[in-house]
């Protein structure tokens, strides 16, 4: 058989294991195949949380340790953990593992993602975040692009050339080194808060470009290398053409997601929709996803290791930069959970709570909570509490978690001091 002739038959072979995903079989002497073409909204909600790691046994929860094995496992399961700076309770790229996984010891963590040998680093891949080193070339494209003198940062380096002479000179002699280690006149805040300083600007225009990379974070300042200096060279080294590139995102974005229509996919990575759609129609010929109808939404892509579990039994607080509900139009339309973070809205304006967390239930979002970890006096403050309207909370577990949380941070103890429909009751079954 020839190549062309075995490549078309293995393709073949799995589109037709695709069709044949979640088939119902029955009968005892034969098999009866129903193509899954449409799905219910409840089972594409189960679908998604499943391929997230929802609905799985939560090790930290039940006395078990999680080591290595698990973080590692989960986070290629997500391919991506969002990083963000505010820690009024916990940095955002530590709370989807705790949701999945329960209570776990975030230095073993930390040495897998910043350590000197980390197998991971980080990109501009949806926003600021961790991924694994290898899918590092798969960003090249938009990398180059970013050089481009139609993009902001094509302009800056531009208009400062020398700048980023210097920083590449300098980081060959001293790195890895962070921003303020880096000696120079220019290198002095213009401002509050993200008043960056030139040589900082220079620092994160160059990992943009992806000529600088991370090389680990102390307090969560970023530690700054020449790529060549912490990623192995066959991974600098690899070029990966657009097409082919966007065209993995899209494959992995649609295994991380389960199932998903054309923008939740492209949201996945902040890719286009025009380039998430072509991608899927090659991945659709391939057998990688199965076109399927949900009720209520538009076209929508299962991909075809997706399970369609009968029921999630799960209860987590979910960061506002989780995968389940990063996409806001997608968590109204799967939870019809309407969600906007309040960070940047004046205290007098906050509906809700400065960091509000989504309460999952199984597979239903069923309040908000605002969380501040008051590390001076040892106390898990919950500055708010919210129940969904209609929503029946189980009050019982949502204390278990809410005493795993602070248990989890050191906390000594859990005091409700904030407004909202749900925390007179938390605040009874609690005791605080």
């Amino acid at each position: 058989m020839n190549g062309k002739r075995t490549a078309a038959v293995h393709g073949a072979l799995r589109l037709l294991e695709a069709r044949l995903l979640h088939a119902r079989l029955s009968g005892r002497l034969g098999i009866v195949v129903h193509v899954v073409d449409s799905v219910s909204a409840a089972q594409a909600r189960r679908i998604a949380l499943a391929a997230q790691g929802f609905g799985r046994q939560e090790s930290g929860r039940q006395g078990r340790q999680v080591g290595t094995r698990q973080l590692n496992q989960l986070i290629r399961r997500l391919g991506v953990l969002q990083l963000d700076s505010v820690n009024v309770f916990e940095r955002s790229h530590y709370l989807p593992v705790f949701a999945r996984l329960g209570a776990y010891d975030r230095s073993i963590l930390d040495t897998l993602t910043f350590g000197a040998r980390s197998r991971y680093t980080e990109a501009w891949a949806h926003q600021a975040a961790i991924i694994p080193i290898e899918s590092w070339p798969l960003w090249r494209w938009a990398m180059d692009e970013r050089r481009e003198p139609t993009n902001t940062w094509g302009r800056w380096a531009e208009a400062h050339a020398p700048m980023l002479d210097f920083l590449r000179t300098e980081l060959a002699e001293k790195g890895p080194v962070p921003a303020g280690k880096i000696e120079h006149e220019a290198n002095a805040r213009t401002g509050p808060w993200w008043g960056w300083s030139d040589v900082k600007t220079g620092l994160e225009c160059l990992f943009m470009f992806g000529e600088v990379v991370a090389a680990g974070r102390t307090r969560f300042e970023r530690t700054y290398a020449l790529a060549e200096q912490c990623l192995p060279s066959e991974i600098v080294g690899r070029i990966i053409p657009k097409r082919d590139a966007t065209r993995e995102l899209v494959r992995s974005g649609a295994e991380a997601l389960g199932i998903g229509t054309v923008r939740d996919i492209a949201d996945y990575w902040r890719l286009s929709q025009a380039v998430t759609k072509t991608a899927l129609g090659e991945l659709v010929d391939s057998g990688d996803v199965l076109p399927v109808r949900v009720e209520g939404w538009q076209q929508a892509y299962l991909h075809r290791d997706a399970r369609i579990p009968r029921r999630i039994d799960h209860l987590a607080l979910l960061s506002p930069f989780d995968p389940i509900v990063w996409e806001r139009a997608r968590a109204l339309r799967m939870f019809d959970f309407h969600y906007r973070i309040e960070i940047y809205t004046p205290a007098a304006k906050r509906i809700f709570g400065y960091y509000t967390l989504p309460l999952l239930q199984d597979d239903a979002i069923v309040g908000r909570i605002d969380l501040k970890t008051d590390r001076q006096n040892s106390v898990l403050l919950v500055q708010s509490a919210w129940r969904e309207t209609g929503a029946s909370i189980d009050l019982d577990r949502v204390a278990v978690l809410l005493r795993d949380t602070a248990a989890w941070q050191g906390m000594d103890g859990i005091s409700v001091v904030g407004r909202g429909d749900l925390s007179a009751d938390l605040a009874g079954v609690l005791g605080a």
